[in-house]
């Protein structure tokens, strides 16, 4: 159990082989299979406005459909960027679903750890669950990330939504695909989201992006239309879950 000395604890376990890891997310007690929905991207370029609106996003779009579908929520558990807004919203809207962190060992300071920090990043506090992987750059806990949400999941559904993000995202988003998740990008949100989503809409100078938005499993949603609009994007996602599954992009 990690104590973060303010009132908030989260459960922590290590995985160093693949082959461990139905293991480890069973005794985090969260197996036996649990709708999931995966966060990724990062927070580059926001400003206090934009700040604003994701936490916004969050509270009015992410929070209630991970309520309604009982999900667990996966993401990289550092206190930065996109998961610490994410962390502190959750805990906001007293949200009492697993919020999963998954982070590289070596990337991140864990409570206690009085060594100097260097490049590493401290684990966000609202977090209810971490899993720490072999690591040492960050990217590497990206295949893991994946493998978790997978493992979480079981039989259930799952999905990824992505918002802004950098060179990592692209990972992100395709072993998301690679484990036959579907992927809602919100459009507006810059970098790694909004070049994919030019490529949905035709753009294919990005080559990679072109790649991953040439899969039936990636739709795009526009920030500026508001959380609402994000909320129904999630929404449908969260209803095809709940229909028999013969058709692909739930099937795991």
């Amino acid at each position: 159990m990690l104590d973060f000395g303010d009132g908030h604890a989260a459960r922590m376990a290590r995985v160093h082989r693949l082959a461990d890891l139905a293991a480890v997310v069973a005794e985090l007690g969260l197996g036996g299979g649990r709708p999931v929905l995966v966060v990724v991207g990062g927070a580059s370029g926001f400003d206090e406005r934009g700040e604003e609106r994701l936490r916004t996003l969050f509270s009015q779009a992410l929070v209630p459909v991970a309520r309604a579908w009982d999900a667990a929520v996966v993401d990289g558990g550092t206190d930065s960027g996109v998961m610490q807004l994410l962390g502190q919203a959750l805990s906001t809207e007293g949200a009492s679903f697993p919020l999963v962190g998954v982070a590289a060992d070596d990337r991140v300071i864990v409570p206690g750890d009085v060594s100097e920090p260097g490049e590493r990043r401290a684990l966000e506090r609202h977090h209810t669950h971490f899993v720490l992987v072999p690591g040492s750059s960050w990217g590497d806990e990206s295949p893991w990330l994946a493998r978790v949400a997978t493992e979480i999941a079981g039989g259930a559904p799952s999905a990824t939504i992505l918002i802004n993000g950098g060179d990592i995202a692209f990972q992100d988003v395709a072993n998301s695909l690679t484990a036959a998740r579907p992927v809602l990008v919100v459009q507006g949100t810059g970098r790694t989201a909004d070049r994919i989503a030019a490529a949905l809409d035709g753009d294919r100078t990005d080559a990679r992006a072109a790649q991953l938005a040439g899969s039936p499993l990636v739709t795009a949603v526009s920030w500026s239309e508001g959380a609402a609009a994000i909320r129904t994007a999630l929404e449908k996602l969260a209803n095809r879950a709940s229909e028999p599954r013969n058709d692909g992009p739930f099937d795991h």
